[in-house]
């Protein structure tokens, strides 16, 4: 069965600086492609970075947050740098992972709130 628990929230001071973790277990870690959403009260779910064949963030996010990962310990991390209010979400990292024939899953965590206020 497919897991995937995020830690690491909390309530910080803008310009402040959090790490988020996302423990899996149950898939193949290192087959999946990870990412890492957001969604703001009132707003829609964006995803904010993803690792995979390649790296990529959201516009907004550029220079502030970095995705990486623990293959040994199948955890991928959000190093959040230089935060502002307009961060504060519920953030949620999601696995892409591949099944025979092309097809693949996405499966969820729960989220961890990030809060960013002074």
């Amino acid at each position: 069965q497919v897991h995937l628990v995020e830690s690491g929230g909390g309530l910080v001071q803008p310009g402040g600086s959090l790490r988020l973790s996302c423990t899996t277990s149950g898939f193949t870690f290192i087959s999946a492609t990870m990412n890492w959403y957001r969604q703001a009260p009132g707003r829609e779910r964006e995803g904010v970075a993803s690792a995979g064949s390649s790296t990529n963030y959201a516009d907004l996010v550029k220079g502030r947050l970095t995705i990486s990962s623990d293959s040994t310990k199948n955890t991928v991390y959000l190093q959040m740098n230089n935060l502002k209010p307009e961060d504060t979400a519920v953030y949620c990292c999601s696995a892409v992972v591949p099944f025979d024939l092309g097809t693949s899953r996405r499966y969820w965590g729960q989220g961890t709130q990030v809060t960013v206020s002074s």
